[in-house]
């Protein structure tokens, strides 16, 4: 039986890893091993980060909409317990930019919220 030789495979594969390196500094950009090495702890952060950013961005949400409610007297935490006493789903993004962007319209959901 013929030998199976791993060239066309291995070269493929180097090829596919500094592909995948291309814009790292230094060595591992160009060394086959250490790129490969940086390949696993990049993709192994970016699963990380990926699920850290859902909180990241809930934490963003928070922080505007209590910016925008303290204009009126309360707090982020009292008012989503009022939204959770009456029952009212608003998503947080939503209040999040109507805080930012839209302040008038914000105004009139706190206070009918409030009122």
């Amino acid at each position: 039986m013929v030998r199976v030789k791993k060239g066309v495979h291995a070269a493929k594969t180097r090829r596919n890893v500094l592909k995948m390196a291309k814009g790292f500094r230094g060595p591992r950009r160009s060394k086959e091993k250490l790129a490969y090495e940086q390949i696993v702890h990049s993709l192994n952060t970016a699963f990380a980060h990926r699920r850290d950013k859902k909180g990241d961005f809930r934490r963003l949400w928070n922080v505007k909409i209590n910016a925008g409610l303290r204009n009126y007297g309360t707090t982020y935490s009292k008012f989503i317990g009022i939204l959770k006493k009456k029952n009212i789903e608003v998503d947080r993004k939503i209040m999040a930019d109507l805080a930012q962007y839209d302040p008038t319209v914000f105004e009139r959901f706190v206070k009918q919220v409030l009122g």
